[in-house]
Order: C-alpha cells, then structure tokens, then sequence
C-alpha cells in the first residue's frame, strides 16, 4: 500500500468512523461474553459539545474501546436530556421574539412547539461526539423524553406515592421567578453578595416610643405580621404585650416573645414575615401568626405592595428605602456581607415562597445509598476523597421537592375529581384513575374531561434518577433480556458539580428499584479551566470551540492533548499547546511507522546480536508498561496510563527501540527482525487505540490487508506475560555508556560516522549482555574490558565503572589538555569555597540540616569530578 507522507486527520477521521459505523462494532447484544457498560451522563437535548463533554466523553471512550479490546462485550449508551428549566426557558425566548406569549398558549400547543425545537436542536450534540471518536451503541440512544423513559418515570411515581413516600404539602419551597418554578436545595447556589443592612423604626401602638429592626430586605416589611424578642432580652421587656404599626402599610401587628431570637444579632428585634422567609414560617406557626404573601411568580409586588405593586423586588427596595428615610422610618444603613440564594441554571435570586408541591420522603430511602458508598464500598468514588462531600449531603438530606412549574417534562400524574385540593387521585393514565375511584370510593367517571390532571411537570432529575435502570426497559420490565444482561453498570464517569443531584440519586433509585448498586466506580472529572484558572464560559470568552480544536489538531490530538493533564478530580488547567503537543505525538507515531515499512527486508541476510538483544529488552519492557497501565486503569489513574505510554512509544520506541534496530544507510533489514518491529508496533497501536483511535486504526490497516474482522477496533489487548526486570535495569547502565560515548563525541566534535574504539574497567561487574548495542548505538569499532587504565585516551564514568576512548588524530591533545586544566583549577576552586563552609563551626551548627547535606553533597561531587579530570590528564601526558 502506498503510505501517504503525512497523517490527513479530516480524511482518515471521517474515512474510519464511517467504517466503523458500518461495521456495527459499536452495538451491543446480550451474549455468552461479560458484559462491561457504561451508560452516558445525558446532556441537555438543546446543548452544544464544550470542554467538559469532550473530557468526559474521551475517558468514557477510552474505557469502552479498553473493554472491548479485553473482549468485554462493551456497551456505551448515549442519550439526551430534556432538562425542563433550560430547554423551557429557550422555548418561551423563542416564542417571545416571535411576538408569542407562553400564557396564550395551551400546554399542547406549547409542548407542540417545544417538540419542534427538540427535533430541530437535539440531535447536535451527539452528532459532534461523533467527530470525537466516541463509539457509543447508537442504536441504543435514548431521550429522557421517549415514550418508554416517560412510563418508567411516570410508573415510578404511581409505585413511591403507593409506598407512602410521595405526598402533596404546603411548603416553604426555593422559587425561580425567572423560571417561574420551584427548584430542590440542591438546585440553589449560596453565593456571598455585598448588599445593605437596613436599620428600620417600628413605632409602638399608643406612644411615641418605636423600636428598631434591621433588615436586608426593606421590601418585605409588607409581609409583616409581627415583631419577635427574646424573652430573656433585659433591653425589651417594656416591650411584652404591646404592638407595633409597620412602616407605609400601618398594618398594626402583635410582639411576641420567642428564644429563637439572636440577642446579638442587629438591634436583637426581629420582624417575622412568615410567606418569604423559612424561620420566619416556623415561627408563624409556633405563634399562629397571619401569612401575607406580597409576591406575584415573576417576584413583583402584589396588591399588598401597595403603590409599589407591579414593581420588581429590588426596584422597590431601592424605592422604599428612599421613602423610610423621607418618611423619618430609616434610622441608617450599614455596608453588609451576606449568602444570598441564586438559580443554578436561571442565575436568578431565589426567593423563598409558599406553595402547595409535591415531596419524596427521603429518610430510608437514602440508607442503602449511605452504606454502599461509606461503609461497605459496593459503589467506589474515585478519587475517594469525595466520599466527605458525599456523607455531608446526604446524611443531611431534606424531603426532594419534585414538582416544577412547567410544561415541558413529565406531567405529575394526580387526576383531580372535585373542588378541594385533596380530591385527586395518583394514577399511570386517566383509565386506571377512573377505575382507581369507583374502586375505592364508589365514584363513576363518564367523561375523562371531569378528570384534571395536575399542570406541574416533574423535577428533570426525577427522570435520568432512573436512567441505568430505564435505558434497558428495567422499570417497565424487570425481566428484560437486556435489563439482566448489562445492569448493574460497570462505571460512571461524571462531574463532581452533580455526585448528589444526579449520582446519589441514582444510587437511591437503584437499591429502591432493583435492590442492587446501578454501578460500582464512578469517575469524577475535574472541571476544565483557563491557563488563568478561570471556569471555562461563553460569557468569558475563555472557552474555545471543541469543533474548531478537532479541525486545527485533530481529534486525536485533542484527545491527548486534554487526557495529558486530567488527573481524576482534579480540575484541568487548559491550554491549546497540550492539544499540539497532542498532535506532535500523532506525527511521531506516524513518521516512526513510516520509517519501517520503508526498510527493505532481506530473507536471507541474519539477525544481528543487536537486534535480538534489542528486540528482547522492548519486550521486557512493553510488558513493564503493561502491568504499570493495569494499575493505573484499576485506579482510574486513566492520565497516568496514557504517560506511560506516551513515554513507552516515544522514549523507548521511537528512540531507542528503532535506532536499536535500524538497518545501515542503504542496507536491508534482516526479516525476522522486521517482523518482531511490527509485532512491537501493532502491540503499540493496541495500547494506544483507545486514546487515538483513528491514527491507530489507519495505521493498523496500512501495516497489512484486514478483514473487517481483523480491524483494530475488534482486535485484542496484550496479554500480561512474565517479563526479566535485571534486562530494564541492565539497559539503564547501558544507556549510561552510550549518553557517555556521545557527550564525548560532542565535546571534541567526534563526527558520528568516525568509528571509534572503547575499552572499559568492569569493577562493578554490570552484564555485558547489552554491549552489541553499545557498539551499535556509539559507532564503536571494537569493545574491550581492560584491568587498568588506558594512557592516552578520554574517560568518563558510569558509577564506578570507568571507560576509555582512545585519542586519535581526530583529537587537539595540546588544546584538550588545557581545556580539562582550566576545568579542573576551576573545580578546585569551587571546592575549597564548599569546603571553608563545611569548616566554618558556626554554619555547621546553625545551618538545617537539609542545607547542611547539600553542602556536603556539593563536596562530594566536586571531588569525584577533581579525579576524573585528573585521570584523563594523567591519560593525555
């Protein structure tokens, strides 16, 4: 085959994952094989491939293309989110700029719309996986919106409400008023903001007196409905039984007295607001106060607001406080530090609302997700580390708030048949509600439009919680072929940033739902970061196209390029010169596989000693790098594999391996060692093709004619084999010789092609067993051990052994012996300064000791140094 001269990346990418495709060998069935899986965190339907996916997605392809090399039956499962808040908010802005409002619609022609939008943008991100090289079972793709995904969700509703574990309750929830929605706990983001403290007079009913509350949250004093003080608080207790008039509303409003109030906090006074505030709900309770809601969804004031109503909350916080100061109500304000509450997708402030939703008891359905990751390590996270962020969350869980306020996702399925709140019923469909009454209480249903079901869709991460589960049919069927046959999952690879909303939620799911762990490693990447150590954004400008990186460097390379530096866990500095020196690498490869198969092969010529010495030693070390991959992979060190191959391929292959070997200029190779440089080579190709899968796979295929059987994709990883250490450790010393041999060359400007002779004193006894290759590698003409110093000849040592290269006419003896003259009197010099320190008392008893070491290692080598050059002038006279 003709071998072009350089590695086309756009062709060769293009040309083999059309193959592959073709091929199939990337889909999966059950068979006789051990089943390895993985299932993909699904991204949201309407995204676009950044830095993040493409680091998850290459540590995913390289440990489903490592499996099926192992002849694992290896299934990777792609699939999408319909991720409701963010997909939602793209539609509305959509329907918006096309003069449409959300409200004008019904939910059926919203969710028309919706659909359109998914079936136009949902398929591109999995479309750009594909340039990646990422070889999931597309047959198998799934959408968290599908048909089936929909009744798994739908039925695991039904099944926990059943189980007493869904109930419906008037709550304190976290409300988006950009979303228009209610976000669980785990969905808001505590940031610290700079706001104000804002110092307000209450005045006391019947007087003149008032007393002052401090607040951040000026506009919520009409949601006041009374003021609370310690009952222990001496500075108060002219306060008991009276009442206080709010500011600008006049609502008159009782004091109370509770402990919960902080003496030292602010004025030690605490207005109670209990619609807005989740202390202040509890306390309304305890007190039986009033509740006043003063917010419409979208956080304006309503007709409570008074002249503010229809205002945004902070206008009128801006608003009002002019107004207190006019009015005489503002004492002061102070400067203020506190964390406020904001929408992990919307970036919106949340704001604490009260709503009938619906809940998960979470209680006991958390304990088999505690016990299988902290205390009987079923479910292993690498790296272990975030076992203690694990354990805080989720031995702190709070009831799942699982109702949103959308459209777009899993309608709730509660079925109400009258006019109160309580009159519903939870079923898979309306049939099964209606018998589910006359059952139980005896009501006949004639039209299915006496049946309302409930407007609020399901919190996303109710629906990919089941997704190990769901993908292979096991919520619906639990007998399923493939259900038994690829669950439990093999490993999860996915962000810190979601381990509770999405990875401990699986783990509940899977315990609750199959009584077993959904998968036993989870991978938690690093988050990929500017060479400044900024988080990678659009909003930055800091995040470069994963496309355009691909068609700069290849997708090879960038693969390289990011797995170079992604340490399990630990956040990823990028930089695009990790992508080139990617790239360097795929050329390295390519041009050492273009200098074999450029040698010409002789059948009759023999094997040089060189070379079979040189052949056993790569295979001894190949099979070093082996076992150290092994290890690396089996503690998901999956950056520490790929450097030592990088090393194995690059130092010992291409520059050691291949110079071992190489044939004289112009002369053939002999055949047997040809044939043993391919083997190493394609033993090469297998280790590296699931990192680079292309450059291996076009490699592997220009190295001989294949079946489609015979591809690399479907070939077979090395087998670990007994391998003699004493041949690395020999060759170590070996390439100590030859590195001397060279410098030499160097220094007195020895041209390579000038053979030389090199005799040796073997006072360490080292194996000689690699001498061939220090006869071929330093251009040696003849080597011979000696039991004394040679006259007349450079030395230099290797330990203690001591080698000789005799001078010839190459060399200016007069001119070498008074460049070793002025190298040797400056080394004395520098000794005797080393050593009027050592001498020096007091640096020796105050210096630490680690100072002090260096000193005297300084004066060790300066003597070693002094003695050498001694014995080559001693040599030279």
């Amino acid at each position: 085959m003709t071998i072009p001269a350089q590695f086309d990346t756009k062709t060769i990418e293009n040309k083999w994952y059309d193959y592959w495709m073709k091929n199939n060998y990337f889909h999966s069935e059950p068979d006789h094989r051990t089943p390895y899986t993985i299932v993909i965190p699904p991204p949201n339907v309407t995204g676009v491939l950044h830095m993040g996916h493409m680091l998850n997605n290459t540590i995913q392809d390289v440990l489903i293309r490592r499996a099926r090399l192992k002849g694992f039956n290896a299934c990777w499962v792609p699939g999408t989110d319909h991720a409701s808040i963010a997909t939602e908010a793209k539609v509305v802005a959509k329907l918006k700029a096309e003069g449409i409002n959300k409200n004008d619609l019904t939910r059926e022609e919203f969710l028309k719309h919706a659909w359109e939008w998914t079936d136009k943008y949902g398929g591109t991100i999995l479309e750009q996986l594909k340039k990646l090289g990422a070889s999931c079972d597309w047959e198998r793709t799934k959408f968290t919106m599908d048909p089936d995904m929909s009744a798994s969700v739908i039925k695991s509703f039904v099944d926990l409400y059943n189980k007493g574990l869904i109930y419906r309750g008037y709550r304190m929830v976290n409300w988006d008023p950009e979303a228009k929605t209610t976000l669980s706990d785990e969905e808001v983001i505590y940031e610290e903001q700079q706001g104000k403290l804002f110092f307000l007079k209450y005045k006391i009913e019947g007087s003149e007196d008032f007393l002052t509350i401090a607040t951040t949250r000026p506009e919520t004093i009409f949601g006041d409905t009374a003021i609370c003080i310690n009952p222990n608080d001496e500075r108060f207790t002219h306060l008991k039984g009276k009442k206080a008039i709010v500011p600008i509303c006049g609502r008159v409003i009782p004091i109370i007295e509770d402990e919960y109030v902080d003496v030292e906090f602010g004025t030690g006074c605490l207005k109670v607001t209990p619609a807005h505030d989740m202390n202040d709900k509890t306390l309304g309770e305890k007190h039986n106060l009033e509740i006043v809601d003063i917010f419409n969804e979208d956080a304006t004031l309503n007709s409570f607001g008074l002249h503010y109503q229809g205002k945004d909350r902070f206008v009128v916080r801006t608003e009002i406080a002019k107004e207190l100061e006019e009015s005489g109500a503002l004492a002061k304000t102070e400067i203020h530090l506190n964390k406020v509450g904001t929408s992990e997708r919307t970036k919106a402030v949340i704001e604490p609302r009260l709503s009938d939703q619906w809940f998960l008891k979470m209680e006991e359905l958390v304990k088999p997700a505690i016990k299988s990751v902290l205390e009987t390590g079923e479910i292993k996270l690498h790296p272990k580390r975030f076992e203690n962020t694990y354990a805080h969350w989720l031995n702190n869980i709070r009831d799942w708030n699982i109702s949103r306020q959308l459209w777009w996702g899993q309608q709730i399925p509660a079925y109400y048949y009258g006019d109160g709140k309580e009159d519903f019923v939870v079923a898979n469909d309306k049939h099964e509600a209606a018998a589910i009454l006359e059952e139980t209480k005896g009501i006949i249903i004639t039209d299915f439009d006496e049946l309302r079901q409930d407007s609020d869709a399901l919190d996303t991460w109710f629906s990919s919680w089941l997704w190990p589960m769901s993908v292979f049919g096991g919520i619906m069927d639990p007998e399923s072929e493939d259900f038994k046959y690829y669950y439990p999952t093999n490993d999860l690879v996915t962000g810190p940033d979601i381990l509770f909303f999405w990875v401990a939620r699986m783990i509940i799911a899977g315990y609750e739902y199959a009584g077993e762990k959904p998968f036993t490693n989870v991978y938690l990447t690093g988050l990929v970061r500017d060479k400044q150590r900024r988080k990678m954004s659009k909003s930055l400008g800091n995040s470069p196209d994963p496309l355009d990186l691909i068609d700069a460097f290849g997708a090879d390379g960038v693969r390289v390029g990011l797995l170079l530096s992604a340490s399990a866990g630990n956040d990823i500095m990028f930089d695009e010169e990790l992508c080139n020196q990617g790239k360097g690498f795929s050329n390295k490869i390519w041009n050492a596989f273009k200098l074999i198969k450029g040698w010409e092969v002789s059948e009759t010529i023999a094997q040089p000693e060189s070379s079979k010495v040189a052949i056993e030693w790569y295979e001894a070390k190949l099979q070093q790098t082996l076992v150290d991959i092994e290890d690396n992979f089996e503690k998901y060190r999956i950056s520490d594999s790929l450097m030592a191959i990088y090393k194995l391929v690059w130092d010992d292959f291409c520059s050691w391996f291949l110079e071992m070997i190489k044939p004289a200029y112009q002369q053939p190779i002999d055949s047997v060692t040809f044939a043993k440089a391919i083997e190493m080579l394609e033993s090469n190709l297998k280790l590296l093709h699931p990192f680079m899968p292309f450059l291996t796979e076009e490699i592997w295929q220009l190295i001989a004619e294949r079946t489609p059987e015979e591809a690399l994709i479907v070939s077979t990883w090395p087998e670990l084999k007994s391998f003699d250490t004493k041949l690395i450790t020999d060759f170590e010393n070996s390439i100590e010789v030859i590195s001397g041999i060279r410098t030499i060359r160097k220094d007195k400007n020895i041209p390579f092609k000038d053979a030389i002779e090199l005799k040796g004193i073997n006072s360490e006894n080292v194996s000689t067993y690699f001498d061939s290759i220090i006869t071929k590698l330093g251009n040696v003409s003849a080597f011979e051990y000696v039991s004394e110093k040679v006259d007349g000849a450079l030395s230099f040592r290797v330990k203690s052994n001591e080698y000789f290269i005799p001078i010839t006419g190459n060399i200016d003896v007069e001119a070498e012996i008074a460049k070793l003259t002025e190298e040797l009197n400056y080394t004395k010099g520098f000794l005797k300064s080393v050593e009027a320190k050592l001498s020096n008392e007091k640096f020796v008893n105050g210096a630490p000791e680690k100072v002090l070491n260096i000193e005297k290692q300084k004066q060790a080598d300066a003597l070693a140094k002094i003695a050498t050059i001694e014995q080559s002038l001693a040599g030279l006279k």
